[in-house]
């Protein structure tokens, strides 16, 4: 028999991390109660856990993620920057090197990356929204060690959760009962098939695969420590890339990628040599100024999914799906946590307009998640498509279009303060893909001449003003 989590109108959350903890946030003022179930035990500690597998690697939130973070729960980004987060603007503290040369260093204050350990950054988001719940209406529940089995109800409603202790048995599964289940969850839901044990067939999944992988690790840098953060993306021609930026406590954290057959190596010694490989030799200059303080750590579930839930008919009434997922990205990219903000924000926005649990209103809100998503899901694709896999969905004419305009706007933008600004805006996730098609913005892509970026990275005294025209 089902348990009720609460009187009144319930809620259960499946996942305790990032993407569980926005929607525990999201979801204050319009339930009585929730509870949420998350698989580990938090650590006492900031430290990395079992369950975050992609927790070593670097994290960082985009300007329009730490809008949607403090409109969720005010005053979070400074509470992460309070921790040691790592603010850098872009390009002035991050240098870029692209396929024609290394972008141009402007100084421009419009958008600001924060860099964190992912430790750091979820005990600070759960400490929020777990105090912001304590103030609230809503009584917050969470169900440590506890794994959810499947879902209750049937191909039209969902009407709770199976859930079980770690490490127990079939016998010890029990019911939790909620007018609304929300599956934060992560990459590794199992969606599909708790769809097929209600009698549903499975959404729509789209996949592109770059077969990327990466490799991380941690160093302290000798005194000085490096003026800026570096990003080396890798490309067709030089398909490795490097990214080496700052996080807490005066440490630094390289990654290291590379497409099929140059996947990164995770021996010490093989590590460094690889650094050497990428499209310019600055990172690895770099290393010789820097001691390492980690072992090396190594991720290949670097796959884009997306699950169409949004789409008519997909989602049963009482169930809602968040974050990873619904839609997972190449975590290379650093979109992830940014669109998990946004797409929490989207669902609190939706509820409210429609005045609650009513009928229809989780639908809206799955749309407005996938609406969130949309900018970066096309970013992440057109980025990842030449390299993806025959078995992936190929690109149709407007993909193509589209994919050739972005190179030569990328290429643009690395000299170009316009170009660049509007680039910055869409990739940030604060303004919508159409910025890239405003007519200034396409008249200088397409009519001005293509134009090499630096010969070098930009060093001090190389920092342009904003307004210097290319």
């Amino acid at each position: 028999m089902a348990e009720h989590v609460d009187d009144g109108r319930t809620a259960v959350v499946i996942g305790g991390g990032l993407a569980g903890m926005l929607a525990v946030t999201a979801l204050l003022g319009h339930v009585d109660a929730i509870t949420v179930v998350e698989r580990d035990r938090y650590p006492a500690e900031r430290t990395f856990r079992k369950g975050v597998p992609q927790a070593r690697h670097l994290h960082i939130l985009l300007s329009g993620g730490q809008r949607a973070l403090d409109t969720l729960l005010p005053g979070t980004v400074e509470a992460l920057t309070e921790a040691g987060a790592r603010s850098l603007c872009l390009p002035r503290d991050l240098i870029t090197r692209t396929p024609t040369g290394w972008q141009r260093r402007f100084d421009e204050r419009r958008h600001r990356t924060l860099s964190v350990t992912r430790p750091v950054l979820d005990a600070v988001v759960r400490e929020r929204a777990l105090r912001a719940a304590a103030g609230s209406a809503t009584r917050v529940e969470v169900l440590e060690a506890t794994e959810a089995v499947g879902l209750t109800g049937d191909s039209r409603q969902v009407t709770g959760v199976r859930v079980r202790s770690r490490g127990g048995s079939e016998r010890a599964e029990r019911a939790l009962s909620a007018e609304l289940v929300v599956d934060a969850s992560g990459r590794g839901s199992r969606v599909p098939q708790w769809y097929a044990a209600l009698g549903r067939g499975a959404p729509h999944e789209e996949t592109v695969d770059a077969g990327i992988a990466y490799a991380t690790r941690m160093y302290r840098p000798r005194d000085p420590e490096p003026e800026v953060g570096v990003n080396i993306p890798g490309w067709p021609q030089c398909p490795r890339g490097a990214a080496y930026v700052p996080v807490e406590d005066g440490k630094w954290l390289l990654t290291l990628s590379g497409v099929r057959g140059h996947h990164p190596p995770t021996d010490e010694a093989e590590f460094t040599a690889f650094s050497a490989t990428v499209g310019d030799p600055y990172v690895h200059e770099l290393l010789a100024h820097a001691e390492p303080v980690s072992s090396v750590y190594g991720f290949r579930d670097t796959f884009n999914r997306r699950r169409h839930f949004e789409r008519a008919g997909a989602l049963p009434e009482g169930f809602l799906v968040l974050g990873d997922a619904s839609c997972t990205f190449n975590p290379v990219y650093g979109q992830g946590m940014s669109v998990a903000a946004l797409g929490a924000l989207a669902v609190r926005g939706a509820l409210d307009e429609a005045g609650g649990l009513r009928a229809g209103a989780t639908a809206e809100a799955q749309r407005a998640v996938s609406r969130a998503a949309d900018p970066a899901w096309l970013a992440a694709v057109g980025a990842d498509r030449p390299y993806a896999s025959d078995g992936d969905a190929r690109a149709g004419i407007g993909e193509r279009v589209s994919t050739w305009y972005v190179e030569r706007l990328t290429a643009r933008a690395a000299i170009d303060p316009v170009v660049g600004a509007a680039f910055r805006d869409v990739f940030c996730l604060t303004a919508p893909p159409s910025r890239l098609v405003s007519p200034r913005v396409v008249l200088r892509t397409v009519l001005l001449p293509r134009r090499p970026g630096l010969a070098g990275p930009p060093v001090a005294g190389e920092l342009a003003r904003p307004g210097t025209e290319a």
